[in-house]
């Protein structure tokens, strides 16, 4: 995810992952400035989706790297990662077709 607002002062970036048995998705890279451009080229490199929020992305600075995100925010990520896989499965379907 990342914060591209014009009036941002610097670009921020976190990289959240969801391990198979975990309970929440973690934070897995997060960063201002270079870091955050390396976090976003890395995500599109494998051909991970980078979603532009900039208030989630406020709220998910605060977290340490390695730390489960705060439940007050799963709905929020839950209709974040539904919304990636319908994308993922329409592309997928366009690429068949």
């Amino acid at each position: 995810m990342t914060d591209q607002r014009p009036d941002a002062p610097r670009r921020r970036a976190v990289a959240l992952a969801y391990r198979e048995g975990g309970d929440a998705p973690r934070v897995l890279a997060r960063g201002y400035g270079e870091l955050a451009e390396r976090i976003i080229a890395e995500a599109r490199r494998r051909d991970i989706f980078v979603h532009d929020a900039p208030e989630l992305v406020a709220l998910l600075m605060r977290l340490d790297v390695d730390e489960r995100i705060p439940s007050t925010l799963y709905q929020v990520i839950a209709e974040l990662l539904v919304w990636v896989r319908d994308l993922d499965e329409r592309e997928g379907e366009r690429n068949r077709g």
